[in-house]
């Protein structure tokens, strides 16, 4: 059965790339640039996967997570964060809201998709 993951990414270039990355994978994707509900697009896909930028413009990826991790529809869901955020401290604090995986930006694709196999299987 061919694994769904939902990519939730505000900057038009990165979506494109995580998506034909794991389109080439052979998973099916989901694409959102996080404006609108997407605690309620998880709910109404349930995808596998979850991956999950943190620096939205129209939301915060945090509490979006923290939405879909309160969810019992949802709440099974792994979540990876993909992230800018690379200070000290910041990996804790994110992977406390109930992250699954923590990648920063630029992403090596190597460890991106290594992460995302992991999750998936």
């Amino acid at each position: 059965m061919v694994k769904k993951v939902l990519i939730v990414e505000d900057n038009d270039l990165n979506l494109r790339l995580f998506n034909d990355l794991l389109a080439s994978e052979g998973y099916d994707t989901v694409t959102s640039t996080g404006e609108g509900d997407v605690a309620g697009l998880a709910r109404s896909i349930l995808p596998d996967l979850i991956l999950m930028d943190i620096r939205l413009k129209s939301a915060d990826g945090l509490e979006t997570t923290r939405r879909i991790k309160s969810d019992v529809a949802t709440r099974s869901i792994p979540v990876i964060a993909i992230t800018g955020c690379a200070m000290a401290g910041d990996e804790e604090r994110i992977r406390a809201t109930g992250f699954a995986d923590y990648l920063t930006k630029p992403v090596s694709l190597a460890g991106f998709l290594s992460s995302v196999r992991r999750h998936l299987h």
